[in-house]
């Protein structure tokens, strides 16, 4: 077993080399993979339990979740929340519903089985997007929207297809009893993540050098707590630990770089987990039947579902034509609904082999066709170019007993680019200890001017660490400030 393990990590690693070589999402390469592995594949294993599939699913997705949050900068995605939050809610709603009705036209279910198939793939995936958005220019504002949307709108699609489930399942309920469902899911997991997220940035804040060792133990127990406390009164764990995520992710602590390390390592390892074995639960040879009209399902979701979704969530987003054209574009599908999937197996639903089947040929075709087209159409559309694929905080490289060292890396539209050190307004309680140039270390001097590329290392009592990293956000956006005394002199 140790060796079974060990050759499918090394495995992974290696199909998602050559999947980022072929353009394609790592997913793509590890669903294969699993495939492959399976009963109907060389590997030969079989696996068909629905329920250990779920269960791996939830736990891949709480580490994906977190890890995203954890890198999303606020800055980036707080003046588009508006718009992802009709995304995430009436997107949801409206995407479930056209493709719905498509997938009742083209496969012999049911209308409410049907709606269930729309729900199941009406989310965006925050794993695909997050490992897409990482090697692409984008433009912030349109990168910030699509990673806010695909943190936020699992809970929705999820409280639908739980809904739906219990009316395919049972006489009882109705639609009424689905969208009080929706609602008490996405209140309570709004205000688990609040509260949780407040309590843990405050505490992170406070924590001592000395607990160093075990932040990514004590960041892996707020995850699973984070998810399993609304989880227990029918609320979203998913959206709890998302939005606890952000708030640590953009809270000032000694802790935050090796935490970001850690946690996308471990996220990379669910990843491989979670798409591996839901790729064992599929059977290459039951797909033949569900080929053609898993296809026009999949055009029906990019090409018509999608596009309606954003134009109904665009009134007052402050987005451009084009914009709204990436953005519809850039629905990708991933983890999610195959998770999703993996609910209606396990359950007694009639036509569940259909509508997984269905579920996985359109994820396939979703991340094989507009996961390697976003970059290109980006580029055609004129919102590619930023100098960063994506934006990250200034993070923290150590703490030297009550200090702390923060890199700043220079990117070329910078507004501390070109500039002088005495021009970039450092109070007196911080000092920039050394400018990294290529491979030269540069001994800063108040006429030392600054350039794109550069790395620069700052010196900050701890405590003041808040206040000088809000002080680096102008150096990425301007305006510079005039020097200031930080805290006490």
């Amino acid at each position: 077993m140790t060796l079974l393990i060990g050759a499918l990590l090394l495995l992974g690693v290696v199909a998602a080399l050559m999947a980022r070589r072929a353009g394609l999402p790592i997913l793509v390469a590890f669903l294969g993979l699993g495939m492959l592995l399976g009963s109907d594949g060389p590997g030969g294993i079989e696996f068909d339990d629905a329920e250990l599939a779920r269960d791996v699913g939830i736990a891949g997705l709480v580490a994906i979740l977190w890890e995203g949050g954890l890198t999303t900068a606020w800055r980036d995605i707080r003046g588009v929340l508006r718009p992802a939050a009709l995304l995430a809610t009436v997107g949801v709603v409206v995407t479930a519903g056209v493709v719905g009705a498509g997938a009742y036209l083209l496969f012999e279910l049911t209308l409410t089985e049907a709606l269930l198939l729309g729900a199941i793939v009406a989310s965006t995936d925050a794993a695909a997007v997050f490992a897409t958005l990482r090697f692409t220019t984008l433009r912030r504002r349109v990168a910030g929207l699509l990673e806010a949307e695909s943190g936020m709108n699992d809970p929705m699609a999820v409280a639908l297809t739980l809904g739906l489930i219990e009316i395919a399942t049972s006489d009882g309920g109705g639609p009424l009893d689905v969208w009080l469902r929706v609602v008490w899911t996405l209140a309570v997991g709004l205000a688990a993540g609040l509260l949780l997220g407040e309590g843990a940035a405050r505490a992170a804040a406070r924590m001592p050098p000395s607990l160093g060792p075990f932040a990514p133990v004590l960041s892996v127990g707020l995850a699973a707590v984070a998810f399993g406390l609304p989880e227990t009164v029918g609320g979203s764990g998913f959206l709890a630990v998302y939005l606890v995520a952000l708030r640590l992710g953009n809270t000032p602590n000694p802790f935050r770089r090796s935490l970001v390390a850690f946690h996308e390592g471990l996220a990379f390892l669910a990843q491989l987990a979670l798409f591996v074995v839901l790729g064992l639960l599929v059977f290459p040879s039951d797909l033949g039947p569900i080929v053609l009209p898993g296809l026009a399902l999949a055009g029906i979701l990019v090409l018509v579902a999608r596009p309606l979704a954003v134009w109904a969530c665009s009134p007052g987003s402050g987005l451009g034509r084009r914009e709204l054209a990436l953005v519809s574009w850039a629905g990708l599908r991933g983890a999610v609904p195959i998770v999703l999937g993996t609910f209606v197996l396990s359950e007694q639903v009639g036509g569940r082999d259909t509508i997984f089947n269905a579920v996985f040929f359109v994820v396939l075709v979703s991340a094989a066709v507009q996961g390697p087209l976003l970059a290109p159409l980006a580029r055609r559309l004129g919102l590619a170019g930023e100098p960063r694929a994506l934006f990250q905080p200034p993070l923290e490289i150590g703490a030297v007993g009550g200090a702390d060292i923060l890199e700043f890396r220079v990117g070329a539209g910078d507004a501390a680019a070109g500039r002088r050190v005495r021009e970039l307004g450092l109070p007196r309680t911080a000092l920039l200890a050394v400018i990294v140039r290529g491979r030269e270390a540069i001994p800063p001097r108040g006429r030392t001017t600054v350039e794109a590329g550069d790395r620069l290392y700052v010196l900050t009592r701890a405590e003041d660490l808040g206040r000088v990293e809000a002080l680096l956000d102008h150096w990425r956006e301007g305006p510079l400030p005039p020097p200031v005394t930080v805290g006490r002199g």
